[in-house]
């Protein structure tokens, strides 16, 4: 008889949440989810999102009842009386969710579909893990990083969050079945599920084309991930037929709210500013726009705003900012659905499957004046 996979344990709820938490990893010792160590402090905090406070409480109290011991290089060591379930077909379906930062750090959507994607796998049997680790995003060569860390996090198959080309080069070279949460690089050949980021940006440059924008601001990541290299040239290619009329002007930033307002204030001094800001990630949406307001640019009567992606935090801002949105639980299906059949056939064809996102046309956008 085929052994399922022990499921993980439940998140704790917030009352009595010491007591809570100590049950939640009692249950993950008892049905095989952790085996012989537990993780880190910092991973299991991550894991049942609790505090380090109510952690260390926990683990306190759980190392008084017998169920682990701390050794002097502070590993907390399983005691092997509990009756831990050690089926080595538990393996068989574990999940690894590789990321480069906390989950406490991603976009509320994406945390939102993260969420929603190990309840579904969890309801099918998979064990899912998530683990942050920034040394195996190394810009160049993170194959020594990747190497060491998937030796200590044996999985059936991956997902991977944020990825470049050098660690997609890597799992298609090392042939481990994985999923790309996102786009691949160029010649890489892996399944992937993501945003159909060039027909967005394509529709978005139409758009606002026809609405009578010349000078059309690309507002993105210098990090040049897939997506929104995707997304740049779907700009160009919508004004490809007025290329001698309209410019598209790339705004690259680094990420943080002072970069942003320096590459904004940049283009505002050009002899011809721009008149519409397209931007990529919607947590830069709302830096955008309060700055240009700061400037004395009206919105939507001076300059127009669209947002690529969508937020929930979108939903609160005055005037409503127009953007593009895909349902989280369709993206959480199609994940699944992806992953399932690359783990239970044992084959990773590169399919690459896009969802066409839905245009919300709200007031941050009107015609050039």
């Amino acid at each position: 008889m085929k052994s399922e996979a022990p499921p993980p344990p439940k998140l704790p709820k917030r009352r009595f949440l010491v007591v809570q938490t100590v049950e939640s990893l009692c249950e993950g010792i008892q049905n095989g989810f952790w085996q012989n160590h537990l993780p880190s402090e910092r991973d299991l905090c991550e894991h049942l999102q609790v505090s380090r406070r109510t952690m260390r409480s926990a683990l306190e109290e759980l190392e008084r009842k017998g169920w682990i011991a701390t050794s002097g290089q502070q590993k907390r060591r399983i005691k092997p009386t509990r009756g831990r379930v050690r089926d080595a077909g538990a393996m068989k379906k574990r999940i690894g969710v590789l990321m480069p930062s906390s989950l406490l750090t991603v976009p509320s959507r994406l945390a939102f579909v993260l969420d929603s994607l190990r309840n579904r796998l969890a309801a099918d049997g998979y064990a899912v893990h998530f683990h942050f680790n920034a040394a195996c995003y190394h810009a160049r060569a993170p194959g020594k990083a990747l190497t060491a860390f998937l030796a200590d996090h044996p999985a059936t198959g991956w997902i991977l969050l944020r990825s470049r080309e050098p660690m997609q080069r890597w799992f298609r070279d090392k042939r481990i079945p994985c999923l790309i949460l996102g786009s691949c690089a160029e010649g890489i050949d892996l399944p992937s599920v993501d945003t159909d980021y060039y027909a967005t940006s394509h529709h978005a440059g139409g758009m606002l084309m026809r609405k009578g924008h010349r000078r059309i601001a690309f507002v993105v990541l210098d990090r040049n991930y897939p997506g929104d290299v995707a997304s740049e040239q779907g700009l160009m290619d919508a004004i490809a037929p007025r290329k001698e009329t309209v410019t598209i002007i790339p705004l690259r930033h680094d990420g943080s709210t002072e970069n942003v307002c320096a590459v904004i204030d940049k283009a505002l001094r050009s002899p011809a500013p721009p008149t519409a800001y397209v931007v990529c990630n919607a947590a830069q949406v709302l830096t955008v726009m309060m700055h240009l307001l700061r400037r004395g640019k009206r919105i939507p009567e001076d300059v127009s705003v669209v947002s690529r992606d969508n937020d929930p935090i979108l939903e609160t801002i005055v005037p409503p900012v127009a953007r593009y949105d895909i349902q989280a639980d369709k993206l959480a299906g199609a994940i699944c659905a992806s992953f399932r059949q690359i783990v239970d056939t044992g084959t990773a064809s590169p399919k690459t499957l896009r969802l066409t996102p839905t245009y919300a046309p709200w007031e941050s956008v009107g015609a050039c004046r």
